[in-house]
């Protein structure tokens, strides 16, 4: 079974590994928004992955994170690990 990985999921892993209130940072269209300027520096991006990779059980190497410098560029490369959805 393949599973798909959305903004929503993401933002929901960003804010349960970060412990902020809701919506804090994620608002409005952060899709090309530098992780910096919304408030998540690299440590709560490992933490992420960290997450990302339990619950979908993959395995992200830490370049690819480390060079995901917006959540459009951390979900391609959360979406390029997922298994292929049969069609």
């Amino acid at each position: 079974m393949s599973r798909t990985f959305t903004l929503d999921d993401l933002k929901r892993i960003l804010l349960e590994g970060s412990g902020a209130p809701d919506g804090t940072g994620l608002e409005g269209d952060i899709l090309d928004a530098d992780f910096a300027d919304i408030g998540y520096d690299s440590l709560a991006l490992l933490e992420t992955a960290s997450r990302v990779e339990r619950e979908y059980g993959i395995e992200l190497d830490e370049t690819v994170v480390g060079e995901a410098n917006t959540p459009r560029a951390l979900l391609d490369a959360i979406s390029s690990h997922l298994p292929a959805q049969a069609a």
